[in-house]
């Protein structure tokens, strides 16, 4: 479960991690009347759930409330990486003097919580990691262990931000590996950490909580973005998406992708019995992610038919404005059906498995 930057940053002053002045807008009304009552120089920030946002021009400047207004009325028009924008944090501009990186991820290598900072954020860290690694501190925590302050602050000396803020920036850590670790979170991040003329705030906010722990936190749902999901969807680093009906067969798909010398983009696991409506989501849902190249769709029918996988193919093809290879292997139930179907619309699918997924590669492979 994915927070919006507002409602994290709601849990990062709950949990006493400052943040700006800042308010939701739902129309440029709104966000007009937001900058009305603040009275200062405002950011008007994009609330989606996609990376890239700012280079995407997903965030905005403005002076007056009329500036305010007419840019929130291009955002609210805008489309920031395949994602539509349905609010706005309008929250004070800061006079940032130095900006840092903080994150707390689940290492899912060795089974414990890494801890990564910086004292250059603001930026892409995966392009820091890869370029310049060294400006990145890694600490893990020993997840039978109380995580202690003492070891924020040595981090934020390794870090070296200079000795009047060791004390600060390691109790900002501390804080966030204590929202981690109470919401079950996979991952909780501000990138950036910036230092202002009234201390240390938090400029942005990142929170990504484990589904399977919903049931402790029942007050997230309040936040109103939470959906309970029809299917099993993780993002890999791969361009070739993978769905199948089942965790046994989208995982098989996954490996025929690899032993093909593609590599995956997504683990989404539709289920048995998979609705039209839930195909045609799930096919939504990954043409909007931005690195798949080639979709491979991989349904052996058996309480999942054949018929409703066509439909809902046909029906999210026809919606999308993102054009995406899509390559079906569709066999089982009702399988004559739904392979009319999809001849009938134009729609080429497979009857096997390996040759799908070979597809799947040579057509990944042909860009």
């Amino acid at each position: 479960m994915k927070l919006y930057e507002y409602n994290a940053k709601s849990v990062f002053k709950k949990e006493g991690i400052p943040i700006p002045e800042g308010y939701v807008a739902r129309n440029s009304t709104e966000a007009r009347e937001i900058a009305e009552k603040m009275g200062i120089p405002v950011a008007i920030k994009s609330q989606v759930m996609v990376g890239g946002r700012g280079k995407a021009g997903g965030i905005k400047f403005a002076n007056t409330p009329h500036e305010t207004f007419e840019s929130a009325e291009i955002l609210f028009s805008a489309s920031i990486n395949g994602e539509d924008v349905k609010y706005l944090l309008v929250e004070e501009k800061a006079d940032i003097k130095k900006e840092f990186y903080i994150s707390v991820a689940v290492d899912r290598s060795i089974g414990k919580p890494l801890i990564m900072a910086s004292k250059e954020g603001g930026v892409d860290i995966e392009k820091l990691a890869e370029e310049n690694p060294e400006k990145i501190i890694k600490y893990h925590v020993n997840p039978q262990e109380d995580f202690l302050v003492y070891e924020g602050r040595e981090i934020a000396r390794k870090m070296g931000v200079g000795s009047s803020l060791i004390s600060p920036v390691g109790g900002i850590i501390w804080k966030l590996f204590q929202v981690f670790k109470k919401y079950d979170a996979h991952l909780a991040e501000i990138n950036p950490l910036i230092i202002t003329e009234n201390g240390l705030i938090a400029a942005d906010a990142k929170l990504d909580l484990d589904d399977d722990s919903i049931y402790r936190h029942h007050k997230m749902k309040d936040f109103g973005e939470y959906e309970e999901h029809e299917f099993a969807f993780v993002k890999l680093d791969g361009d070739i998406a993978v769905i199948g009906n089942g965790a046994g067969l989208t995982l098989t798909g996954m490996d025929m992708i690899k032993l093909n010398g593609g590599n995956p983009a997504t683990f989404l696991d539709i289920g048995g019995g998979a609705s039209e409506d839930v195909i045609k989501k799930a096919l939504n849902l990954v043409i909007d992610f931005s690195p798949v190249k080639v979709i491979f769709l991989n349904v052996l029918g058996g309480i999942t038919r054949a018929d409703d996988v066509a439909r809902g193919v046909i029906k999210a093809l026809e919606e999308t404005d993102r054009k995406v290879p899509l390559v079906i292997r569709l066999t089982g139930t009702n399988e004559a059906e739904g392979q009319r179907l999809l001849t009938e619309a134009g729609v080429s699918f497979e009857t096997s498995m390996e040759k799908a997924a070979k597809k799947a590669v040579e057509l990944r492979n042909s860009f």
